[in-house]
């Protein structure tokens, strides 16, 4: 599945949990980095506004579904992908690096959460350890000096997997800095998904998930800060549903 996005194109290049397992698998185990991207329809409002944000995604090595309404427009255009959320993300991944002995390292949130998503990894993943914990201050920019000592703690922990949660496009960014300045890490953006783990923030439960709702959930729980991203998500709908139906039925050049 593919979306063209400010005239780039954006590609979702692992379409499977079982092809996400595999490929990350084969870069830890080779010791080489990756930058993991979980694409939404805020992403592709984003995207549309922001050169800097295609410059990250162009950057990402792997890309997966996130949410719903991503997946279905793949099933519209006949190239159905598997809807696969940050936030789910992290524990199979977890599972593959304490599998391999890998180190993992946690960025963004805050150091309290940051501290009880640990107990809670290490406590649900056997043999994980997690060797690097950094809660970047606010205003932090992936992209400048600041950045730097960040990475150059990531290296010096000796973690071959990072879990970003800085939120799009921040965490995009910083992974994509990453492959240059920490080549050997594999950094997976997943959102709220420590927060989650810590219990600092409230997912949406599991019965609005499998009936697609998540979203209605929050945004009623959350208007103020809502509202208007999902509004915007729902406007690109149309233009995105049009271009399934052109991908359906041709093959549309790069």
């Amino acid at each position: 599945m593919e979306f063209r996005v400010g005239g780039q194109r954006v590609a979702i290049s692992v379409p499977t949990w079982a092809a996400l397992q595999a490929r990350v698998t084969e870069r830890l185990a080779q010791r080489q980095g990756f930058a993991l991207a979980t694409i939404n329809l805020d992403h592709l409002v984003k995207l549309s506004r922001s050169p800097k944000f295609r410059a990250a995604y162009a950057a990402q090595d792997l890309v997966v579904a996130d949410g719903n309404p991503i997946v279905w427009l793949s099933r519209l255009a006949g190239r159905p992908v598997e809807l696969i959320p940050g936030s789910d993300a992290i524990l199979p991944l977890a599972r593959i690096a304490a599998k391999q002995g890998i180190g993992v390292a946690l960025v963004g949130s805050t150091p309290a959460a940051l501290s009880r998503a640990r107990s809670y990894l290490e406590r649900e993943v056997r043999d994980l350890s997690v060797v690097c914990l950094i809660a970047p201050p606010m205003g932090f920019d992936p992209e400048g000096a600041e950045a730097l000592p960040v990475f150059d703690e990531i290296t010096a922990s000796g973690a071959g997997l990072c879990f970003v949660a800085l939120g799009a496009p921040k965490q995009e960014m910083f992974a994509a800095v990453g492959r240059k300045l920490a080549p050997n890490v594999g950094f997976a953006g997943i959102g709220a998904g420590l927060d989650f783990l810590a219990g600092t923030q409230q997912r949406a439960p599991a019965w609005t998930r499998k009936l697609a709702l998540e979203w209605l959930w929050r945004a009623a729980n959350s208007p103020g800060r809502l509202g208007l991203r999902y509004l915007r998500c729902l406007s690109i709908l149309p233009a995105q549903s049009a271009r399934a139906l052109l991908l359906r039925f041709f093959t549309l050049r790069p």
